[in-house]
């Protein structure tokens, strides 16, 4: 395989978990702001806006949609880093220790390390960023 089509693929890729990410996180938040895909806690209602599961769903669903478009993808993906630590510290840890096995706080763990991931590296070359900044070129 030439070097041209290897970078294709790993770009590819790229933008395919960006996208599966985002749209995995926004089904976390969309339950808590809007009462959907089964609601808060599974109750069909939504979490009160200015409390602390409101606020997470505006970031989850926001911020999720915000990396699926691949749109100021660093900073955002920074904060929801921030917020997935924040989670697996204060609900996980706290209900159940500090390791992953025993506490449920493995797919915070993830999307953590994912979101550092593309805190540090971006969206890729396709997304909305690289189209903005292509254009600032």
């Amino acid at each position: 395989m030439d070097s041209h089509a290897h970078s294709r693929y790993q770009y590819l890729t790229w933008a395919i978990l960006r996208i599966v990410v985002g749209l995995a996180f926004m089904t976390h938040g969309l339950p808590k702001l809007f009462g959907w895909l089964g609601g808060f806690g599974g109750a069909g209602e939504a979490a009160a806006l200015m409390s602390r599961f409101g606020v997470a769903g505006v970031l989850e669903t926001f911020g999720g949609l915000l990396i699926v478009i691949g749109l100021l993808t660093r900073p955002v993906a920074f904060v929801l880093a921030g917020q997935m630590a924040v989670a697996y510290f204060w609900i996980h840890v706290g209900g159940g220790g500090l390791w992953w096995w025993g506490n449920g706080g493995e797919l915070a763990m993830i999307f953590s390390f994912v979101f550092l991931f593309f805190a540090a590296w971006g969206a890729g070359p396709y997304s909305v960023d690289a189209k903005l900044a292509a254009k600032r070129e």
